[in-house]
């Protein structure tokens, strides 16, 4: 892999994700798990874990598996990015279904209710620094019939997201309201990253 001192690494399998820092012109390359990594692991809740301090935990853990990977294959010390996002409802942490029976039962209790979607965002940099910020964004799902469910089960899009849904795609039709931060429900706060990627002399 070549890469560029105007790039940094991006640590994530999420495509949402490059699309948003290609949206603000982040030159990026992808610093993926290897095949001996379970990155799934990192997931895990931890028994009486706050959301916010899920959310948090887990992007430093990623951040530190990253930069070690990057390490391992000796890569020019660019800044390493990683972020990850949860959904909550409550104190009750939704993360990525593990199958259909699971996505209906989070689209179920998400419906009528306001619930809050968390991202948190890392940057390993020069130093042996790490700058982090996390985004707190509100989201209100009015109420799904079991057949748009059904339906929106069945397009896949449920599947590898936290809280069963990605903002967006097409459970838009259902979202009646949303404070905070778009991109950041759909994965990485414009806005916080831009801040965190100039604290680091990131040029874009």
């Amino acid at each position: 892999m070549t890469i560029s001192h105007e790039s940094i690494l991006l640590a994530s399998q999420s495509p949402r994700r490059r699309q948003l820092l290609e949206q603000i012109g982040v030159a990026h390359e992808l610093l993926l798990p290897e095949a001996h990594e379970d990155a799934e692991a990192l997931e895990a809740v931890l028994e009486g874990e706050t959301p916010d301090a899920y959310v948090q935990r887990v992007t430093r853990a990623k951040l530190d598996a990253a930069v070690a990977r990057r390490a391992r294959l000796e890569l020019p010390a660019v800044p390493v990015l990683v972020a990850d996002t949860t959904v909550a409802l409550g104190k009750r942490i939704l993360g990525k279904p593990a199958d259909e029976a699971e996505a209906r039962t989070m689209l179920r209790a998400l419906c009528g209710h306001t619930h809050r979607v968390l991202t948190a965002v890392a940057v390993a940099c020069e130093g042996n620094r790490v700058l982090h910020a996390l985004s707190v964004s509100r989201v209100r799902l009015e109420g799904m019939r079991e057949s748009d469910i059904d339906a929106y089960i069945a397009s896949g899009e449920p599947f590898g997201k936290a809280g069963a849904y990605g903002i967006q795609g097409r459970i838009a039709a259902f979202v009646a309201h949303v404070e905070g931060s778009y991109s950041g429900i759909m994965g990485l706060p414009l806005h916080e990253t831009a801040m965190l990627l100039r604290q680091a002399h990131v040029r874009f």
